[in-house]
């Protein structure tokens, strides 16, 4: 997509499309959310070369303050599998798949592998 299309899509001229590339002018949560939606990805994307210690909330090391990931939000550990670029790799490949009943058939199948290793993990907690 070109940044004419994509400015065209969210109701910017390419030239700000380019300043938000460059990083010369700062863009809103909404403006970000945007962007996502006409690219087709989930927010995250554009976070994912950000250091581990950003996208966990923390504070810069040396630097003092809170962060946004105070205990308890989903943020406070970086192990948010829908921020990884694994998660959104499968997405695209998975819906690569043209044929829905094969689709369907793979989704069964990595839940029932998911809910079994789960299950796997649990019953090795309880004999503990």
């Amino acid at each position: 997509m070109s940044q004419s299309e994509l400015g065209k899509a969210v109701g910017v001229t390419f030239q700000q499309v380019q300043k938000y590339e460059r990083g010369s002018n700062r863009m809103g949560s909404s403006r970000l959310y945007e962007f996502a939606t006409v690219l087709g990805v989930p927010v995250s994307y554009f976070f994912e070369e950000m250091p581990s210690h950003a996208l966990a909330g923390q504070p810069k090391p040396g630097r003092g303050g809170k962060g946004f990931g105070e205990a308890g939000t989903p943020f406070a550990e970086d192990k948010d599998p829908l921020i990884k670029r694994e998660t959104l790799e499968l997405v695209r490949a998975y819906y690569k798949i043209r044929e829905g009943r094969v689709r369907r058939r793979i989704f069964e199948t990595i839940k029932a592998v998911g809910a079994a290793s789960h299950a796997a993990v649990l019953g090795g907690r309880k004999k503990r």
